[in-house]
């Protein structure tokens, strides 16, 4: 299961993360998201548990607890939605390109 880690202290790190939920079970990965212009935290992260009863004892557990001076808030992540094909893609820019320009009305 993916968990969805907010409010995470700046100076967290994966490591970090990894040993709160190692406390509940097997952790597969633990990612920490990075703003790529200024290399810093964004204060969210994700978790992912093999075991779905370990992973939902996590996050009842973990859940509105203050770790490294926050208090986190922990839940089931939400799937994400896949990206568009590139023919949907294409198909969108081409109707955005035959739009008629909006005509001003002179004064």
């Amino acid at each position: 299961m993916k968990i969805f880690v907010a409010k995470l202290a700046f100076r967290t790190t994966e490591e970090d993360l990894k040993s709160l939920f190692e406390k509940y079970g097997k952790v597969d990965l633990c990612r920490i998201i990075m703003d790529h212009e200024t290399g810093r935290s964004k204060c969210y992260g994700f978790v992912e548990m093999p075991n779905d009863d370990e992973a939902y004892r996590a996050i009842v557990e973990t859940d509105e607890t203050v770790f490294m001076g926050n208090e986190l808030q922990v839940k089931k992540s939400r799937p994400q939605n896949p990206p568009a094909s590139k023919q949907d893609r294409m198909a969108a820019k081409q109707k955005r390109m035959h739009r008629q320009p909006v005509q001003k009305k002179e004064e």
